[in-house]
């Protein structure tokens, strides 16, 4: 199943199914964590340091204290994988 991964960190939006997102390193559910978890997700490049779980778990952030970007991302976590799933195209066919 392909999925957009999101960098809560940098931006970088790519699809790519579990597998090859685990191989190039992204942290994102199954492999690393679990849907609907706030945890990282991150891209290849950018460190656990600037996440939300960071804010909440490390920095002892409450909801509030999150900027906006931040409720953002936590909104797409819950809402996984829903929230990232990439629209099917084509018919049964396959065009």
């Amino acid at each position: 199943m392909q999925l957009r991964h999101i960098c809560e960190v940098c931006g970088t939006d790519a699809v790519l199914d579990c597998e090859a997102a685990h191989a190039a390193g992204w942290d994102y559910p199954p492999h690393m964590g679990a849907f609907t978890i706030v945890s990282a997700r991150t891209c290849p490049n950018c460190p656990i340091q600037q996440t939300v779980w960071w804010a909440l778990v490390i920095d002892g952030f409450t909801t509030d204290m999150l900027t906006d970007a931040q409720r953002t991302t936590v909104a797409r976590i819950l809402g996984e994988p829903a929230s990232i799933a990439v629209p099917e195209t084509g018919d049964e066919n396959g065009t």
